[in-house]
């Protein structure tokens, strides 16, 4: 009698058990499809597809700090792009010059108001001067905020009897802005001044 209770309360005991480990491996599965689940789906939200000339091409968002140095190069660029590419065309220039001051506060204002009260748009259009920049290099100092920069760039200006090329290094600082179609990067240029913009040589046209 003893021994067939003890026969039964020891297999109760080994059923209790495997139904607590059948139950601990259910909750741990679960776990791990959840887990799973939540991460596929972080993944997801972090890619994106985008359609260009009928071809779907696959993207991934990233944090702005790991692109903070590339997006504020990039910026810098762009500004000298469109501020100093120049053409015999007034509407041209209103354009790249409208373009440009969305990136930059007043310094640039400032800096292109001088210009055109000096006839230097009018001279450009006259004299049906073009003038295009090549960038060498822009130093970036993420280290403090807003952030300096460093650009060192060669112009190239092309008149009816010359073709001059200048050395350009300009200065300024980044501030943190929102986004926007007219400034993508989301920085704006502050304390924008021209240390040096000299002549490198002559090349006289035929």
């Amino acid at each position: 009698m003893f021994t067939k209770m003890k026969n039964i309360d020891t297999a109760f005991r080994h059923i209790r058990g495997f139904t607590m480990l059948v139950i601990a491996g259910c909750i741990i599965i679960c776990c791990l499809t959840l887990y799973k689940s939540f991460e596929s789906a972080a993944l997801m939200r972090d890619r994106v597809y985008i359609l260009a000339n009928g071809k779907v091409l696959e993207a991934f968002a990233s944090e702005r700090r790991d692109n903070l140095e590339v997006e504020a190069r990039d910026h810098v660029k762009t500004f000298h792009r469109f501020f100093f590419t120049l053409d015999p065309d007034e509407k041209v220039i209103k354009n790249n010059v409208a373009k440009a001051l969305y990136l930059a506060d007043d310094s640039a204002r400032r800096m292109y108001d001088d210009l055109r009260e000096n006839s230097f748009y009018s001279g450009i259009i006259s004299g049906n001067i073009s003038q295009t920049i090549q960038i060498d290099s822009v130093y970036v100092d993420t280290r403090e905020h807003p952030c300096r920069f460093k650009c060192f760039a060669k112009q190239q200006i092309i008149r009816t009897t010359s073709i001059v090329k200048r050395n350009l290094v300009t200065e300024g600082s980044l501030r943190n802005v929102s986004r926007s179609d007219n400034n993508p990067h989301g920085f704006l240029i502050e304390r924008f001044s021209i240390i040096e913009n000299k002549d490198l040589t002559v090349q006289n046209r035929k």
